[in-house]
């Protein structure tokens, strides 16, 4: 199995709460991860691309399978931040 996943990156915990509650309140997410992630992939709208088993850290990855196609994780603290998740594929 692999994904394809999108991502917003942010150091602090309640900012990423703040921003979760907007894309629940309808705001873009490519929109808020161009804005406010501190990962290179917000240049692009938070877009991962494509990748397989491994090469995520491990919560970011247990999240990725739990969530269908289109779904958004709640907030997923790992060593990097704290991330949104949004799954855009899998195959």
């Amino acid at each position: 199995m692999e994904w394809k996943a999108s991502h917003i990156l942010v150091k602090d915990r309640s900012q990423a709460v703040q921003l979760m509650q907007r894309i629940k309140q309808g705001a873009s997410f490519e929109t808020l991860a161009r804005e406010f992630s501190t990962c290179p992939s917000g240049k692009k709208g938070g877009d991962l691309g494509w990748f397989g088993p491994g090469s995520m850290v491990a919560p970011f990855e247990q999240a990725v399978r739990r969530l269908g196609v289109g779904a958004v994780s709640d907030v997923v603290p790992t060593q990097f931040g704290f991330h949104i998740i949004k799954v855009t594929a899998k195959r």
